[in-house]
């Protein structure tokens, strides 16, 4: 079975910053450090003639920028294709900047462009207040809450400007990159619309944060759909690359390059049906929110930033456990929503 084929890293040496380690011919991987506990992000430039595709960019700081100078020495080639993956920061800091700098089009879905906007403006959702409103629905303390106010709006400084037109990417488009094809898959629930590439040729998928070899993609439940189920749609998107062979290299966006994907969705999904099955025991015990669950599915103190990604994080997995008709939702005099079993 291709689960059985183990998980495994060919290249157990990241590159240097702002060097360029090839992992296959025509594909090169860069690594780029990041301020966060999560203390760096990969990117992956793409040969395309006599020009580079680049997919990911970095924070948009000055930091990066410095180590993005040191890469363009190495790289020599400029880059004619902006491709990112999805809104984060971490990948879509620097798309302006290069854009600008190359005179090249971004490439992204439609999603994830309206979505750094509206992140970058706080609209539609997508500002701290509304974020901190939907954790003090679902049980965080008033003290913890305004503790996540004051950090302000984090993301437009980390993204300090975005194009104003994109190239859309659709779910099963197929980009021609140095004369080979490369197909977008797009998936759900850690992102809107995030963009996966996979090249039948190579046997290579860059995942982005899609499917990661150590940790667990963060599944979050924000303001702009309270009501959502994205550790569904998650778990459904990852289930898709059972479709790619069994034998393919996967280049994440943190972590090293592995084979053995289809063992790493299985490991994923056993997870995430682990914490769920924690959840409903505690739940059992007595009514809870996701404020207090968090001990349950983290099991450790967690700081400021921390607590901001482990609340949309229990959100999302309570919801998956009453969608699922396993957990019934009640709404306290508090405005405070718990969940029992039904």
């Amino acid at each position: 079975m291709p689960e059985h084929i183990p998980i495994a890293y060919p290249l157990p040496n990241p590159p240097a910053p702002g060097a360029a380690t090839e992992v296959v011919p025509g594909v090169y991987w860069l690594r780029m450090a990041l301020p966060f506990e999560l203390d760096h992000i990969n990117l992956w430039l793409l040969e395309d003639g006599d020009a580079w595709t680049l997919v990911d960019t970095g924070l948009g700081n000055e930091a990066t920028r410095a180590v993005w100078e040191v890469a363009f020495a190495s790289i020599k080639k400029p880059i004619r294709r902006v491709i990112v993956t999805h809104y984060h920061p971490d990948h879509a800091g620097n798309a302006g900047w290069l854009c600008e700098r190359f005179g090249t089009e971004l490439w992204i879905t439609r999603g994830e462009y309206l979505t750094v906007h509206a992140a970058r403006h706080g609209a539609a959702g997508y500002s701290t207040e509304a974020q901190i409103a939907l954790f003090r629905a679902n049980g965080l303390p008033e003290a913890q809450g305004a503790a996540l106010l004051a950090r302000g709006n984090l993301y437009r400084e980390l993204v300090p400007d975005f194009p104003f037109s994109h190239r859309r990417l659709l779910d099963g488009d197929r980009i021609p990159i140095g004369g080979k094809g490369w197909r977008v898959m797009v998936g759900y629930g850690h992102a809107p619309e995030h963009a996966s590439l996979y090249c039948e040729e190579l046997e290579l998928l860059i995942a982005g944060d899609m499917l990661l070899p150590r940790i667990s993609t963060n599944v979050a439940v924000r303001p702009v759909d309270p009501q959502s189920n994205p550790l569904k749609m998650f778990l459904d998107s990852i289930a898709r690359y059972r479709e790619l062979p069994a034998q393919l290299l996967t280049l994440p966006s943190h972590g090293l390059p592995f084979r053995g994907a289809h063992a790493r969705i299985g490991q994923l999904e056993a997870h995430h049906e682990e914490r769920l099955a924690a959840l409903l025991g505690a739940c059992a015990a007595a009514p809870r929110s996701a404020a207090d669950v968090l001990e349950v599915l983290f099991r450790r103190k967690l700081d400021t930033n921390q607590i901001f990604f482990a609340m949309g994080e229990a959100i999302a997995h309570l919801h998956c456990l009453y969608y699922d008709g396993r957990l019934a939702r009640t709404l306290g005099r508090d405005g405070v929503a718990r969940f029992a079993p039904s």
